[in-house]
């Protein structure tokens, strides 16, 4: 239909001349119901929950499909992966009250929902085999690198577009990035850009599967390749240097050890300064002007996995569980800086384990660093298990929002419980990381 003809006239991407030279010449865009239906045909998964473990057995035939080594798979382009799809808000209203939130903008989580399917049939369109329709691949999303935004507002009245493209590829993981641009005045203009990683496993989802390998076609993209390895080793290095792995540095302590002073209650009864100071204890805390304890910032969920958020694998769907994440961290900030935050920066989301249909889900919010109106929230996702009485980390969520107005300071107020201390400089690090970047 004519509501869905897009005239492109700028994209963030330094390749977005080549690659969209290597689209079809069709104007009309696949929209993001397509995108799942797309996936589903691709697995061949199935629709209906009670038919789901039979889908799965038949995808055990399709193992006879996979590459033993990499080098026997056809190398690819990076646009050979290239996909543009429409999310039609402006030119079809009656999608537009499932994006829509209070504040008569888009919720960022369904947008979280939609680039994680995008991420996925990307990997699929890079790894596709010409004569078979079923791939015998299980693409998984492993790790939101990092998702930076420049708009605060998105319009819930204006078509959305979004493009992406494998930008680095491992033995058996893909690197995609991805763009959000909205339309204004017959323009599309930047709104996101996202960092997604995604791991190729079996038909069974059970052990690792070989990719195709990228080749370069231009010294642009060539670039974008080495791009991709710096980030793959800029991973490594921030893993290895958490503070479960490494103890903090010289200045981390320093910064720990000024605030534990700060919070010291000196106030005694009566006495010189001498004897006020050998009174005062380790417990007796006091909260500075304007400060928050950390212990006070938190706020909980929990969530019933239904077969609904299931994805073509009869997981949880990844995005649904970002979205939540994100629901949980944006009212985790309102109620702390009590005024609407806007989000800035996700970053960091490690897919640790999947979680299965049924499952009990609980989301604990943290504030954990706070600089003049920015909030750094950090997100911790677990499963409880009924039967073992067993708590299982599936995700770490990291969300930055700018607030209205300036927040109160977030202060921890010991090394024990939780970790306070260890959480604050964990966020610290995650804030300087981010603003770093944008």
């Amino acid at each position: 239909s004519a509501s869905r003809l897009c005239t492109m006239r700028k994209l963030p991407s330094i390749l977005a001349r080549t690659l969209t030279s290597g689209t079809s010449g069709s104007s009309v865009l696949p929209d993001m119901s397509e995108v799942r239906s797309r996936l589903r045909d691709i697995v061949g998964a199935s629709t209906n929950w009670r038919d789901h473990v039979q889908a799965m057995q038949e995808r055990k035939a399709l193992h006879t499909l996979l590459a033993k080594r990499q080098e026997d798979l056809p190398p690819r382009r990076m646009k050979d992966s290239y996909l543009e799809v429409i999310l039609p808000l402006g030119s079809q209203p009656e999608i537009r009250e499932k994006y829509l939130n209070v504040h008569n903008s888009v919720r960022f989580g369904r947008i979280l929902e939609d680039l994680d399917s995008l991420g996925v049939l990307i990997c699929y369109t890079h790894t596709k085999q010409e004569m078979q329709p079923r791939s015998p691949l299980s693409i998984v999303t492993a790790l939101v690198d990092k998702i930076n935004l420049c708009k605060k507002i998105i319009y819930p009245d204006c078509d959305i577009k979004f493009t992406g493209n494998v930008s680095w590829v491992g033995k058996t993981s893909m690197e995609v990035k991805m763009h959000m641009l909205q339309l204004h005045d017959g323009d599309y203009s930047p709104v996101l850009d996202a960092t997604f990683v995604m791991v190729a496993r079996d038909p069974e989802n059970k052990r690792p599967a070989f990719v195709n390998p990228l080749v370069p076609g231009t010294p642009e993209e060539e670039e974008i390749i080495k791009q991709g390895e710096l980030n793959k080793l800029k991973r490594i290095d921030f893993s290895t240097a958490s503070l479960l792995k490494m103890a903090p540095t010289a200045e981390e302590r320093n910064v720990i050890h000024d605030i534990f002073l700060n919070t010291l209650d000196t106030r005694q009864e009566g006495g010189g300064v001498e004897e006020k100071l050998k009174t005062v204890s380790f417990r007796s805390r006091k909260l500075p002007p304007n400060s928050v304890w950390m212990e006070d910032a938190k706020l909980k969920g929990l969530q019933i996995c239904h077969p609904q958020e299931r994805n073509i694998f009869n997981r949880i769907f990844g995005g649904f569980l970002m979205r939540k994440a994100f629901e949980l961290g944006w009212a985790n900030a309102c109620s702390y800086g009590g005024s609407r935050p806007f989000i800035v920066s996700v970053d960091d989301i490690m897919f640790q384990r999947p979680v299965e249909v049924g499952s009990l889900l609980l989301l604990s919010g943290q504030v954990c660093y706070t600089e003049k109106n920015y909030i750094q929230v950090r997100v911790h996702s677990e499963v409880y298990d009924a039967d073992t009485r067993e708590h299982q980390t599936t995700n770490i969520f990291h969300f930055t929002f700018i607030s209205e107005n300036e927040v109160p300071r977030v202060v921890p107020k010991t090394y024990g419980g939780k970790y306070p201390s260890m959480l604050y400089l964990d966020g610290k690090r995650h804030f300087a990381a981010t603003m770093k970047e944008i």
